[in-house]
């Protein structure tokens, strides 16, 4: 018998997705006890892995739950040694990154990174407002910027288009852009860019935080840019800022292991 123990719980496995699991969670499942005392890493050929009262740690997926950097070991360690009497994924995101790299991107890379190219040619930052006047000005502020970059470090030329109305974007662009995706060779870092593009809907604001042009907190600004004024406008709403605020944390949790990851 091993004695690895295995964090099951921690979500379906990458490219999986559970049908059922909308359903199941409408009935708010009780929370895993915490079975633990300390949580702790240790350092080996492969990198730092997660030890639970000193005993190696696994993902979902059967495979050992390790990251390549001693800031990431910290971070994993950390967010179970804050868990309480019960276990909350929720309040986890590093180890939830760190999971889908291990059992979803590693042995998938190339369908992931296939997955990531495909938003070249709908990102975000290509389809404006044409009214009113300063939604129109608030999206050129923060997504022309991330336009010139995109041109000037991959070759990289979007068309815009106003509305919702779709443009197809040059082959050249979109070509540029599905190579510097598959230029991303670490597989934490794919993960984060993965999940920094879901979130925002912007290939090239995720592509801006992986190279370090853009900080998180500059992004995540960039992508919510209809979001602020629609909040400036008619005012916030509690549910929604809550949601919002839990995918920000997720958001942040990539950018921090993008950049940790080397």
């Amino acid at each position: 018998m091993s004695d690895d123990v295995t964090s099951d719980w921690l979500g379906d496995e990458p490219g999986r997705a559970d049908p059922m699991r909308a359903v199941r969670a409408q009935t708010k499942p009780a929370l895993p006890n915490r079975f633990y005392k300390q949580a702790g890493f240790t350092e080996g050929e492969g990198g730092f892995r997660l030890t639970l009262d000193g005993r190696p740690a696994n993902t979902p997926g059967r495979n050992p739950l390790s990251v390549p950097s001693l800031g990431l070991a910290e971070l994993l360690a950390a967010e179970w040694g804050a868990q309480g009497a019960f276990i909350d994924p929720a309040t986890m995101p590093v180890t939830r990154i760190v999971n889908t790299t291990l059992d979803g991107v590693v042995p998938r890379r190339d369908a992931v990174a296939e997955d990531l190219a495909a938003y070249a040619g709908t990102d975000l930052v290509a389809y404006r407002a044409d009214a009113p006047e300063r939604l129109v000005a608030d999206q050129a502020r923060a997504w022309d910027p991330v336009l010139d970059w995109a041109r000037d470090t991959f070759g990289a030329r979007l068309i815009l288009s106003e509305g919702v109305m779709h443009v197809s974007q040059p082959e050249a662009s979109v070509a540029a852009l599905r190579r510097a995706v598959f230029a991303v060779e670490n597989p934490y870092r794919l993960a984060a860019l993965h999940t920094l593009t879901t979130l925002t809907g912007s290939l090239l604001i995720a592509l801006a935080v992986l190279h370090g042009r853009l900080t998180p907190e500059e992004a995540w600004a960039a992508a919510h840019v209809d979001e602020t004024y629609q909040a400036a406008v008619w005012g916030r709403d509690a549910e929604a800022e809550e949601r919002l605020a839990k995918r920000r944390a997720e958001f942040e949790a990539a950018a921090t292991v993008a950049a940790l990851a080397g």
